[in-house]
């Protein structure tokens, strides 16, 4: 921060603090912290387990502005008027300069609040990252139409759209419409000492699926593949299955059915340098992603990784990268999973150069280009009020 610039206040609004989301936030609470800015947090207190409130203990030095944890429910229901009237009242005695929704939920209540601190001719800037959220939602089916609709007309309290990758900005485009609003790109990004490889333990698995365990990121289609390939090669093989999630025990019958269990285990959340190491191969089946924080980590850490074509993960692995499979295609990454298990030198071919991945993916990029951009919004806001 230049010595001519005063410390901002900044407020982050999300609902769940469980996967990309979070980990985007933590990023930046860390790095603005450092750089003397007051940060706090705003997120549901329903979700999260163990590994969640151990992450949250670590990120408390770093929020000034507090962390205030209320019931947000997924799906939109009456008790949101409760959850936004608290935090309303919440953030208003904080007086913040900056509020920064993430996800659909975070979005609504940054901007309906903003908007109404706004009224009063308080100077706050608005920012929303979808981060995928509602840009999952299939427009030609009703409920589509109601979130994106609802998208749309959430413009008009929006200061600024803040994409994590170019395929969440075209989506939002081919979705919601072409922005009425300034919007930009800023890729996620991970922290310096990421980038350092993790050699798989002595008793490390062939393949690692982790993250969360819900049918969106493909849990079951890495079962269907792990049973094929096994099949193909014509021997036995091990994997594991490292998150949480609303589908786990579900997932861990479907295990059990297959005559799996002996070689396909399941384990609670966990750091991710910490599960890299207890793999040879991490695959990353995802159905939806906007830009997946466990593909930059995974590269970061020098691990062989298998994807799908989805979301941004092809602007990570290069477009016409060979380790990427069709989503929800159990045989198509079951083909990936045996070549990058047998032939040689298939991590070489099928990477992105180390050097270039970590020119464009840093955290220090990231926080330095979203703290210019909250400087421009509050910029431009003061010279409208006076």
């Amino acid at each position: 921060m230049a010595a001519n610039e005063a410390p901002l206040r900044i407020i982050h609004c999300f609902r769940s603090p469980v996967g990309g989301i979070f980990r985007h936030v933590r990023d930046l609470v860390e790095r603005h912290a450092a750089e003397g800015h007051a940060v706090g947090i705003l997120c549901d207190s329903s979700t999260g387990g163990a590994h969640e409130e151990k992450l949250f203990e670590a990120l408390l030095p770093h929020l000034s502005l507090g962390l205030n944890r209320l019931p947000i429910r997924r799906a939109i229901s009456p008790s949101d008027l409760v959850a936004l009237q608290a935090s309303y009242r919440h953030i208003k005695s904080l007086k913040p300069d900056i509020l920064h929704g993430h996800g659909a939920k975070g979005g609504v209540v940054v901007r309906l609040i903003g908007s109404l601190l706004r009224v009063n001719r308080y100077c706050v800037a608005r920012l929303y990252s979808p981060h995928g959220g509602s840009l999952h939602y299939d427009r030609n089916r009703p409920s589509g139409q109601v979130v994106l609709r609802l998208e749309r007309f959430l413009e008009r309290f929006t200061d600024q759209l803040v994409f994590v990758c170019d395929f969440e900005r075209r989506t939002y485009e081919a979705k919601v419409g072409r922005p009425r609003i300034p919007a930009q790109v800023i890729y996620n990004g991970i922290t310096d000492d990421e980038f350092a490889a993790i050699p798989t333990g002595p008793d490390g698995a062939d393949f690692l699926y982790i993250g969360m365990m819900r049918d969106l990121k493909g849990p079951d289609v890495f079962i269907d593949a792990f049973e094929t390939v096994e099949r193909s090669l014509g021997r036995p093989l091990s994997a594991v299955m490292v998150g949480d999630g609303p589908d786990k025990e579900r997932y861990r019958q479907r295990i059990h059915a297959r005559g799996l269990s002996d070689r396909l285990t399941l384990h609670d959340a966990m750091p991710a340098r910490e599960a890299f190491a207890m793999a040879k191969i991490v695959v990353v089946p995802s159905r939806a992603e906007a830009m997946p924080y466990i593909v930059l980590e995974a590269l970061a850490a020098e691990k062989p990784l298998i994807a799908t074509r989805v979301g941004g993960i092809p602007e990570v692995m290069g477009e016409e990268s060979p380790a990427l499979a069709a989503p929800g295609d159990a045989a198509g990454l079951a083909r990936l999973m045996g070549q990058a298990l047998t032939e040689p030198g298939w991590k070489e071919r099928a990477m992105p150069r180390p050097d270039d991945f970590r020119s464009v993916f840093s955290a220090s990029h990231m926080a330095g280009d979203m703290m210019q951009l909250y400087r421009k919004l509050l910029t431009d806001q003061s010279s409208k009020l006076s």
